[in-house]
């Protein structure tokens, strides 16, 4: 069984004119020692899935499964299970509160103890760091404390959320190179969000490709990212700066983004693809297996090498 299941996730809020599904009809799983990424534009989910699979989010549809468990709420035994580090440290970790307070608080709410000198220690940290305030810390020093809070209890998930987004380039390295470190000592599983590709391609088994909403592309990172068959995932990709298109801006997707308060009835890309035709107007694609892959589009792009079997949502 996987380690997380998310089942047909919806998630809705009440907004001025109508209702934000924010999540509608998300499924996705994570299995042991897995990395999965999931990646896509700001407002399309990705940190609304985190916050419910935490519990902090209430579903108005659909289930998730956590270490054989139905997710209710935030019960305090929920921090062995699932670990979490923000994309601020600075903001994430209590200024009022030492780096050692914050990295043990996991610890205290289960009533456990371990040594704060090998906590530290863990994850690169000089022990004598312990009795500092979060301000006297750099910005990669904090998300040390951060990673090492997160996995305190060592818990079979980590959610990182764009933990690398406020470190500079030089710092990105060192904590990536920490997680894949830390992964291999613990067999955690990550559940991995960001907007950097590049960080993504580095650490990722697998990727999700989040739109308004819904996962419109899934599948081994290097498929993903080397044989991409969603329009959308398309242009994300080409979004991303390489080193053969320096100084070259990507071509912009045609249309406007849709409101997000449209229920739609056909795909909720086609005002924005370049391989829209009538048909996405009017029905909802269903999702299309090759392999280890799959995409939701009825004219994806091309595969190298191909062999489909559909299935419905």
């Amino acid at each position: 069984m996987s380690l997380v299941s998310v089942e047909d996730a919806a998630v809705e809020f009440s907004a001025q004119g109508g209702v934000v599904r924010a999540l509608d009809g998300v499924s996705l799983t994570v299995e042991k020692g897995e990395t999965v990424a999931v990646v896509g534009e700001s407002g399309c989910g990705k940190t609304t899935l985190a916050r419910c699979i935490l519990g902090l989010q209430p579903l108005s549809g659909g289930r998730i499964v956590l270490t054989d468990r139905e997710v209710h709420g935030t019960p305090r035994d929920i921090v062995e299970r699932v670990g979490m580090v923000w994309q601020d440290p600075y903001a994430s970790l209590d200024p009022k509160w030492t780096v050692s307070r914050s990295m043990m608080e996991p610890l205290r709410l289960v009533g456990k103890s371990r040594s704060v000198g090998e906590m530290f220690e863990e994850v690169g940290l000089d022990p004598k760091l312990k009795d500092r305030y979060p301000h006297q810390l750099s910005g990669g020093q904090r998300q040390r404390v951060a990673i090492g809070r997160a996995l305190a209890l060592k818990p079979p998930l980590v959610i990182c959320d764009e933990p690398t987004a406020a470190l500079d380039l030089s710092i990105r390295a060192q904590i990536l190179n920490l997680l894949r470190d830390l992964q291999g000592q613990t067999g955690c599983s990550f559940l991995y969000i960001s907007h950097d590709l590049t960080t993504v391609r580095f650490l990722a088994d697998r990727v999700a490709v989040m739109y308004l909403g819904r996962i419109v592309e899934i599948g081994p990172t290097e498929q993903i990212f080397g044989n991409p068959r969603h329009p959308y995932t398309k242009t994300l990709l080409d979004s991303a700066p390489t080193i053969d298109r320096l100084l070259q801006l990507p071509e912009a997707p045609t249309g406007e983004i849709p409101d997000p308060r449209t229920r739609f009835i056909g795909c909720r890309y086609a005002s924005r693809c370049g391989r829209a035709q009538e048909l996405c107007l009017q029905a909802d694609p269903k999702a299309t297996v090759d392999g280890p892959q799959t995409f939701y589009c009825h004219f994806p792009h091309p595969a190298l090498q191909s062999s489909f079997a559909s299935i419905d949502r």
